[in-house]
């Protein structure tokens, strides 16, 4: 029973060590993972304040000179709308006074004709 238990010593010795050793190992793990992250990190600020940074300010830029530009079109074609209906109310005003122009010139040359018709008419029937 002694062999038997030295034995065992021996063997629960080793598997603590090899415990010792894994958490070690894991400890290291957790340390090295973390200074990876910390430069991936310092990386990914560097790659954002070189490069991300100032291609945002560029198309922040473009963004409001589009901005700009589509209110000047806007301005542009509401002031075109409105020359436009101005035009028409113009070209409607314009027919409507021919038209009662030519109205009242025709209404003249109706009566023209009516009174002629007339005197015609009376001087072939007499009556």
């Amino acid at each position: 029973m002694g062999d038997s238990l030295a034995t065992t010593n021996v063997m629960l010795g080793i598997i603590a060590v090899v415990s010792l050793l894994q958490g070690i190992l894991i400890v290291g793990g957790i340390v090295g993972v973390f200074l990876i992250y910390r430069r991936v990190m310092e990386v990914v600020n560097g790659l954002e304040s070189r490069q991300i940074a100032p291609a945002m300010a560029r198309v922040n830029a473009i963004l409001d000179d589009i901005k700009g530009v589509s209110a000047t079109v806007k301005v542009e074609a509401d002031r075109m709308d409105q020359g436009i209906h101005d035009t028409i109310a113009g070209v409607e005003q314009t027919v409507d006074r021919v038209r009662s122009g030519a109205r009242a010139g025709a209404g003249r040359v109706v009566g023209v004709v009516r009174g002629a018709r007339a005197a015609v008419s009376t001087l072939i029937t007499g009556t």
